[in-house]
């Protein structure tokens, strides 16, 4: 029946679309008007700059209920196709002058690499990995895992490591119940090309593997190495990282829990998985270091951060020589053209 009441609620609701009409139509509400900028403005170690990105919660337009920092994050870091790319850091890996440093090196070094750092989220798992991510990079998250101290280096299969190794497959799986897809790289990774382009369309998890053996990518038969994963958000892939968290067990790291159960999991929820090659991303386990082709390449087989530091510098100066050869290269080409 239409009442006194229903009449106000009428108009209440007609004065509210017509102010929130006029908001959206005015120039200077739209923050993104304007030109996009096409570099990534990142803070600098050595200007001190601290910005906090760690959002407060905020009010969804769509229902009105609050949304956490990490959805706030991913919103602003996620690439056109949804997708997101993420790490995890400690104190240890932050440090001045250590892993991190050397990390993002690398995206500057890289072809074409640098523009992916609009897209990448560093996950800090103490208050100074914090602080000091937001140091060099703007897009910062603090994961709070209860229990356990994880601002030293973690000894490989100690109890505090394969914490933070679980933590971290749980972070994960929430990203994706949020709805994004996410490329997971470790830190003791450089990057030289776009790893994203050898990710299949039709796979609905791919992962590294230290050694990549036989001819099909689709091989179950292959060990995974979880220092670099790609996922996509639908039901059957959040299926599988709940079933994989669910099954550990022990002192199992969650690589050693996803080659146990990659076969039934695959199985139970229809996930295709795919493993990337080790020449496109390779590493000290299976070192093909072939730079023409070369997307990343990974720390793996090494024990201790020291020598993964030392190590890695060595490579990182092998693609800055590569790098050289090949301008010298085309500059060559380029005379002899024109000659």
């Amino acid at each position: 029946m239409f009442t006194v009441t229903n009449f106000l609620r009428f108009l209440m609701a007609a004065a509210m679309a017509t102010a929130c009409s006029m908001v959206l139509l005015s120039p200077s509400s739209c923050p993104c008007s304007g030109p996009r900028p096409d570099k990534l403005e990142l803070p600098s170690r050595d200007n001190g700059t601290l910005q906090s990105i760690k959002a407060a919660a905020v009010t969804t337009p769509e229902d009105g209920l609050p949304e956490d920092d990490l959805a706030v994050l991913l919103r602003s870091a996620v690439m056109e196709d949804n997708t997101v790319i993420m790490t995890f850091t400690n104190k240890a890996w932050t440090a001045a002058g250590s892993l991190l440093d050397l990390f993002m090196e690398s995206f500057h070094e890289g072809d074409k690499t640098e523009p992916l750092l609009k897209h990448l989220i560093i996950v800090a798992v103490d208050d100074k990995a914090f602080e000091q991510c937001k140091l060099v990079h703007p897009l910062c998250y603090f994961l709070e895992v209860g229990g356990v101290n994880l601002t030293r280096e973690q000894a490989y299969m100690s109890k505090d490591y394969l914490e933070m190794m679980w933590a971290r497959n749980k972070f994960q799986t929430r990203v994706l119940e949020l709805g994004y897809a996410f490329l997971f790289t470790d830190m003791d990774i450089l990057w030289f090309r776009n790893a994203l382009l050898h990710v299949p369309v039709g796979a609905d998890i791919t992962i590294s593997s230290d050694k990549y053996l036989g001819d099909d990518p689709y091989d179950l038969e292959k060990n995974a190495n979880g220092g670099f994963v790609y996922a996509r958000p639908n039901p059957r892939t959040i299926g599988f990282f709940k079933g994989w968290y669910q099954a550990r067990s022990g002192r199992m790291n969650e690589q050693a829990v996803f080659d146990k159960m990659k076969r039934e999991l695959s199985l139970q929820h229809g996930v295709e998985v795919h493993f990337i090659d080790t020449a496109y991303c390779g590493g000290f386990c299976q070192p093909k270091k072939d730079f023409r082709r070369l997307c990343t390449f990974h720390g793996n087989c090494l024990r201790g951060l020291s020598l993964k530091l030392e190590r890695l510098r060595g490579v990182m100066g092998e693609w800055k020589q590569f790098k050289i050869a090949r301008q010298e290269e085309l500059a060559n080409k380029n005379k002899t053209l024109s000659a």
